[in-house]
C-alpha cells in the first residue's frame, strides 16, 4: 500500500478501535465487522486515501499470516467437534458437497469465461470452494440454533480450508506447468511431509509440557506456546520440503488431541490475534478489488456470482444430504450459509502471484464473488440466526 509506516499504523489503529467499539452494537444488527472492513477498504481506495498493489509482498504476507492463524486455530477447534455425534452431515458436506461445489463452479466458469483453460476454470472453483465461519459468526455462536446445524457449519468451515488447499495447489501448478502427473506427485509428497511434521511437532510439544522447568508454564503463556508451535510447524515444513499450511493445520489437530487443556487456554488469545489480522485482511481485500478493477463484460460476472451463491453451493449441499434424516429447513439453512472469506482471499492472491496465463482474470472473478459473499452472508447471518431460532430453535 502506498503509505508510510506511521500512516499504516494510524489507519490500522483506527480500524481496530472502530471495529472493537462497534462490536457490541453490530452483534445485534444485520451488519458485521467483515462487511464494514471491506466497505472501508473499498471506500478509502476509491477516494485515493490508500492504494493497494496486488503484487506487494507485504499484502501476501499479511493474508498468509491470517491463513496460518486460521488453519492452526481451526485444527485446535475441530478436534473437539470431531468427537461429537452427528458426523454424517459434516462428513457429507466435506467429502461430497465441497468437491461438487468445485466442479459446478469450474463448469460455469468455463462456460461464461471461455478464455480460461480447463485447469484455470477448476482453479477458480478450488479457490471458491472453502467456507469461512468468520462472516457468519452470529449463526455458529447462536445457542438456540439447532446443534446439528452449528456443528455441521463449524466442522465444515474448520476443515475445508485445509482440504481445499491441495486442490488449489494442484490446479495452480497444472495451469502453470501443465504436467498433471508430476505436479500431483510433488503435491502429494509435500502434503504428506507437511502432515508428518505437524504430527511429530505437536506430539513432542504435548509431551514437553510434562517436563517443563518449574513443573509448568504460567497460564497466560499457554496460548503463546500453542501459537509458537503453529509457526514452527509452518516454518519447518516450508523451509524443508513439506507444505507449511498443511503442517500448521495438522499440528493444530494433533496438539488438541495430545493436550486438551492447551486449546482451551488458546481460544481467547487466538481470537484476539486472529481478529486483528481479519480486520486488516478484509480491509486490504476491499482496496485490492478497486486496484484490480474489472475490464470484461458485466453480465457474465453477475451471472457467475449469482450461480456461485444461489446455485453451486445450495445444489451441492442438497445433493450431498440426500438420504440424511434432517428437516428440509435445516438443509436449506446449511446450504445457504457457505460464505467465502480469508482462505479464498489468500488462494486468490496465490493465483495472482503465479505464472498462470489468465491469473488476473481468475483473481478478479474470485474477488468479486468473495466480496458479494461477504456482503450477502454478512448481512443475513443475524437475520438467519433469528429466523432459525424462531422456527426451529425450541
Amino acid at each position: 500500500m502506498d503509505i508510510g509506516f506511521a500512516e499504516a499504523l494510524l489507519l490500522l489503529g483506527l480500524l481496530l478501535v472502530i471495529a472493537a467499539a462497534l462490536s457490541g452494537w453490530l452483534h445485534g444488527t444485520v451488519l458485521s465487522i467483515s462487511v464494514l472492513s471491506v466497505v472501508a477498504g473499498v471506500t478509502l481506495a476509491l477516494t485515493g486515501v490508500v492504494e493497494a498493489d496486488p503484487g506487494a509482498e507485504l499484502i501476501v504476507l499479511l493474508v498468509e499470516l491470517a491463513l496460518i492463524l486460521t488453519l492452526f486455530s481451526d485444527g485446535l477447534f475441530v478436534e473437539g467437534e470431531l468427537l461429537r455425534a452427528h458426523w454424517g452431515p459434516p462428513a457429507r458436506a466435506l467429502v461430497v458437497a465441497m468437491p461438487l461445489t468445485l466442479v459446478f463452479l469450474a463448469l460455469c466458469g468455463k462456460a461464461l469465461f471461455p478464455e480460461l483453460t480447463w485447469a484455470e476454470a477448476f482453479l477458480l472453483g478450488a479457490v471458491l470452494s472453502p467456507t469461512d465461519p468468520v462472516v457468519t459468526s452470529a449463526v455458529v455462536t447462536a445457542e438456540r440454533v439447532p446443534r446439528v446445524i452449528r456443528h455441521t457449519l463449524n466442522l465444515e468451515s474448520g476443515l475445508n480450508d485445509g482440504l481445499a488447499l491441495p486442490f488449489v495447489l494442484f490446479f495452480l501448478a497444472l495451469a502453470t506447468a501443465g504436467n498433471a502427473v508430476q505436479e500431483g506427485l510433488n503435491l502429494a509428497g509435500e502434503a504428506l511431509v507437511g502432515a508428518l511434521i505437524g504430527i511429530v511437532l505437536a506430539l513432542l510439544a504435548g509431551r514437553a509440557l510434562q517436563h517443563l522447568p518449574g513443573g509448568a508454564m504460567t497460564r497466560k503463556y499457554e496460548g503463546i506456546y500453542a501459537l509458537g508451535l503453529g509457526f514452527i510447524a509452518f516454518g519447518l515444513a516450508d523451509f524443508t520440503y513439506g507444505n507449511g499450511l498443511i503442517a500448521a493445520f495438522v499440528a493444530g489437530i494433533s496438539l488438541a488431541a495430545a493436550r486438551h487443556e492447551v486449546p482451551e487456554a488458546f481460544v481467547d488469545f487466538n481470537e484476539s490475534v486472529s481478529a486483528i489480522f481479519q480486520v486488516a485482511t478484509f480491509f486490504v481485500f476491499g482496496a485490492l478489488i478497486v486496484a484490480t478493477g474489472w475490464e470484461d463484460g458485466v453480465w457474465p460476472l453477475l451471472a457467475f456470482i449469482a450461480f456461485a451463491l444461489l446455485v453451486a453451493r445450495p445444489a451441492a449441499v442438497l445433493l450431498s444430504f440426500v438420504g440424511v434424516r434432517m428437516p428440509l429447513p435445516h438443509k436449506l439453512f446449511i446450504a445457504w450459509f457457505g460464505p467465502k472469506g480469508v482462505a479464498s482471499m489468500l488462494f486468490a492472491l496465490f493465483v495472482l502471484a503465479s505464472g498462470a496465463p489468465d491469473r488476473t482474470l481468475v483473481f478478479d472473478i474470485a474477488s468479486f464473488v468473495i466480496l458479494a459473499s461477504i456482503l450477502a452472508h454478512g448481512l443475513t447471518d443475524t437475520v438467519g440466526a433469528r429466523w432459525i431460532e424462531q422456527r426451529l430453535g425450541s
